[in-house]
């Protein structure tokens, strides 16, 4: 399959691209050049577009305006890049007869789902309450692919947890509920480029989770106990370390739906995380109380 892959030179591209190439032939395209990156331009170029698209079987469509763009960029730049864009590349891909696309969405578009002194088990079913301009253009562009999905197009919607470098203590503990590694994202991508079915779905992306919806009450009020039944070793990883585990969790995202209908699954959980600290893997932040000061989401 020849795959055109936007946002080849970015983090999550990266690991899309890493996730395809034994298998596909991948087009990367991106503002910026990288290895990963056969063409160099912005998405919105109309004759760029056009050219990207000769020959190409399927669609990746990471590009976009992100959460550091939020307060730097105006909201009509958001509009034109995350959703216009989106709405221009499903007309190129109609003209050039691309019938299938995987689009790399986010569950932080569920904002204040999360209600305080509460644990939420979200899914697929829960309603998004987006709270900034970003949010609120992934599911803008999520209603828009929604609606253009049909017999000549295949959507397939990829909402990705968490998946930046942070603090090692914070990121090992996400894993477990809402936190994902960007190469488990690039697997998610490329399982769902097969996947048969509805012209369009959508699904979570996240780490595998030890716990289940029944202890939503538990993770809000007492998750060091939790945490010490389920995950042993990660509890006694942080002992040792001197960190100290969080005295509540808030949300825990589900991709059991991906799982059952792409077979995909996560591989990388808190054990990557600590083996990357211990490496000093720039993937993993060291722990610093200016990044833990600083808002992420």
């Amino acid at each position: 399959m020849k795959v055109l892959l936007t946002g080849s030179s970015g983090r999550i591209g990266r690991a899309i691209y890493a996730a395809l190439i034994e298998r596909h032939e991948v087009v990367g395209l991106d503002r910026y050049p990288f290895s990963t990156t056969r063409l160099v331009g912005d998405f919105t170029d109309g004759p760029l577009l056009r050219r990207a698209l000769d020959g190409v079987d399927a669609v990746i469509h990471t590009a976009a305006l992100h959460a550091p763009h939020v307060g730097v960029v105006d909201e009509a730049a958001f509009a034109r890049v995350n959703v216009d864009g989106v709405g221009a590349l499903v007309a190129a891909m109609g003209e050039a007869g691309v019938a299938t696309l995987v689009y790399t969405s986010t569950t932080a578009l569920y904002g204040d789902a999360v209600v305080a002194g509460a644990c939420a088990w979200i899914d697929e079913d829960t309603a998004p309450r987006p709270r900034t301009v970003y949010h609120r253009s992934k599911l803008e562009a999520e209603r828009l692919l929604e609606t253009a999905a049909g017999p000549r197009l295949a959507v397939r919607v990829i909402r990705m947890s968490r998946c930046f470098p942070e603090p090692a203590d914070r990121m090992a503990v996400y894993r477990l509920h809402r936190g994902i590694d960007a190469r488990d994202v690039g697997d998610a991508h490329a399982a769902a480029l097969g996947a048969a079915g509805p012209s369009f779905q959508r699904y979570i992306a996240s780490g595998r989770t030890p716990f289940v919806p029944a202890d939503a009450e538990r993770l809000a009020r007492d998750p060091r106990g939790l945490l010490a039944e389920r995950c042993p070793d990660l509890v006694e990883a942080f002992r040792r370390r001197g960190w100290t585990l969080p005295a509540t969790i808030d949300r825990v995202y589900d991709a059991g739906a991906a799982e059952r209908a792409l077979g995909w699954r996560s591989r990388h959980g808190f054990g990557d995380v600590l083996a990357r600290h211990d490496a000093r893997d720039l993937e993993v932040l060291p722990l610093s109380p200016w990044f833990r000061n600083r808002s992420t989401e």
